[in-house]
């Protein structure tokens, strides 16, 4: 490698020396700086900023072994050969020369060819760390921008995916990701009806790629939750989006829960994530809810299988859900946490230490895994500490229409697979002034509903979810009479917002097919607070009633039920 812009420094303390030595390197093609001796050499270093260094290792004042030490330390990062020019032939000063940081030595008398070649392989090298160091300081600069927009894009990620209904105090979660982005998801949202809904999804990987899904993901969930579709229909749409967007061999395990706290019941969806659980408070008893679907995003809309489970539950009774990074820790034996151990330590723990208990054993049992972690312990509490979050007050000037009517009505066909309450309640809120009552409201059009469904049309014994296999027989009796379902669901609805107050009143009238039933006595029994059966599974949706409207009233046969809502819309309590 020659040229007129590489610099050679040329130090050594012998004129005749140097000046044999500054020829052969000028006859190379080169350009040559001279310093007489250690003092000198260093001034002309930072003068001149040479290429390459010839350095004498005997020299008067500073020896060539603190001169190369120097400049080591001040060229930093950059790459400044420095080959030792010597009448030395002990090994042990050799490797001084080598130790103060040369990386060459020549011996005197210098042999042109020989010096030719090495300063050309040098200066080769000088070139190749200059071309490290600029690909260095841009993989630096992409890097950093890299994380500059990772950062960017988990904080929308987390804001889309994330909601503040995680951090309700009845809900324990953690996320541990191996990397910034988690191939894990926990997504809750509250429905029109105040029920909690939540999923915890366990994507294929981790990291940015695992972390993408979950994206549509989280729009198909609080897009439907908020309109009040049900968990069999949520997890449906779920799988037909993530087939949709998903390339092939990337899929979703997940766990979703439908929890109503007014009549303390949990349906569950289970596709591939391990077992969770509900721990009784009572008895302490473990009830599982295993996996009987495979996971969102593998299965055609055809194919997939969206039935659900229901539990009862008590408040006090603690759910548990955990992806398989939890199972699959490993300690320093390479052996595995397992669902043996996680079962065991959910059993034995205190009810109210489940979550901490089963965290502090998976520290401490790991040594070391290969996925994100992630955990949700979710209370079950009473229907009254699940509170609503404030809704601000309408303006004035929203009203919308002020006294409407409507009529509809459901045949058999339609009552078998189509839920109508969302699509109902997302056509009452449009009725500004209905809003901040939008989850009591649908609480009663539910219950209206499915009792008209259940109790009028497939004619169900509500009595036989008094036991938690009667609970079961129930909805497994549900689902064979809608395939033999004959009859008809009418819902009327009826709504006024007076202009002297500001009163709204909102009457919803249910009429069925079914026989009826006697309601004579029930009016008395659901005003006696005191009802020793007040625990019962049965009856409590009808008190439900009771509780959140001004009138309920039967009609014979008692296949009519008609109840009237009323306040003032500066008054929400």
């Amino acid at each position: 490698m020659s040229g007129s812009a590489t610099q050679i420094l040329v130090a050594d303390d012998n004129a005749v020396d140097r000046k044999i030595l500054a020829t052969i390197v000028k006859a190379a093609g080169f350009e040559v700086t001279e310093a007489v001796d250690g003092l000198d050499a260093l001034e002309k270093f930072h003068s001149a900023h040479p290429d390459l260094v010839l350095l004498d290792a005997l020299m008067p004042g500073k020896d060539g072994f603190d001169v190369a030490e120097e400049i080591k330390a001040s060229a930093m990062d950059d790459f400044v050969p420095i080959i030792f020019l010597t009448s030395l032939t002990e090994a042990t000063e050799l490797a001084r020369c080598v130790e103060a940081g040369g990386d060459d030595f020549l011996s005197k008398p210098y042999n042109k060819i020989i010096l030719e070649a090495k300063l050309n392989a040098f200066l080769r090298m000088r070139e190749m760390h200059k071309t490290a160091q600029r690909q260095r300081d841009e993989i630096g600069v992409h890097h950093a921008q890299m994380l500059a927009d990772q950062e960017a894009a988990k904080a929308v990620f987390d804001n889309v995916a994330h909601s503040k209904e995680l951090s309700q105090p009845f809900i324990r979660h953690l996320l541990s990701p191996l990397a910034l982005f988690n191939g894990d998801v926990v997504l809750a949202s509250r429905t029109p009806a105040n029920h909690l809904c939540l999923l915890l999804g366990d994507f294929t990987g981790h990291g940015l790629a695992a972390a993408i899904g979950a994206m549509p993901l989280a729009d198909v969930f609080y897009s439907r939750t908020r309109k009040g579709i049900g968990l069999a229909e949520l997890m449906r749409e779920s799988n037909k989006k993530l087939k949709e967007v998903l390339p092939v061999g990337t899929f979703c395990c997940a766990i979703a829960v439908m929890i109503d706290f007014n009549r303390c019941t949990v349906e569950y969806w289970n596709g591939g994530v391990p077992s969770a659980y509900m721990r009784r408070k009572a008895d302490g008893k473990l009830i599982p809810m295993n996996s009987k679907n495979l996971p969102l995003g593998v299965l055609s809309e055809a194919d997939f299988t969206e039935e659900t489970l229901v539990l009862e539950g008590f408040p006090g009774d603690r759910l548990f859900f955990a992806t398989d990074g939890v199972i699959e820790a490993r300690n320093g034996e390479q052996e595995l946490f397992g669902a043996e151990r996680l079962e065991a330590c959910i059993s034995n723990a205190p009810i109210e230490q489940i979550f901490h208990s089963v965290e502090s054993q998976v520290n401490a049992f790991m040594d070391g895994r290969d996925d994100d972690i992630t955990m949700v312990e979710i209370e079950m509490v009473t229907a009254d500490q699940f509170t609503n979050a404030e809704e601000s007050n309408q303006p004035i000037d929203e009203y919308g229409p002020r006294d409407w009517k409507l009529s509809y009505e459901l045949g058999p066909e339609s009552l078998k697979d189509f839920n109508p309450l969302p699509m109902l309640q997302q056509l009452l809120m449009e009725a500004p002034y209905l809003r901040s009552r939008a989850s009591q409201i649908y609480t009663v059009l539910s219950e209206l509903y499915s009792n008209g469904l259940e109790h009028g049309v497939l004619g169900l014994d509500s009595r036989l979810k008094n036991t938690p296999d009667g609970f079961a027989e129930y909805y497994a009796a549900r689902a064979q009479a809608l395939e033999q379902l004959k009859g008809f669901v009418r819902i009327e609805l009826d709504g006024q917002c007076l202009r002297e107050n500001d009163e709204v009143i909102l009457r919803m009238s249910v009429t069925d097919s079914g026989a009826g039933f006697d309601f004579s006595a029930l009016a008395e029994k659901m005003a006696n607070r005191d009802d020793p059966q007040e625990n019962q599974y049965h009856g409590r949706g009808i008190r439900l009633l009771w509780d959140l409207c001004e009138e309920v009233n039967f009609h014979p046969p008692g296949n009519k039920v008609d109840v009237k809502m009323q306040w003032r819309l500066n008054n929400y309590d």
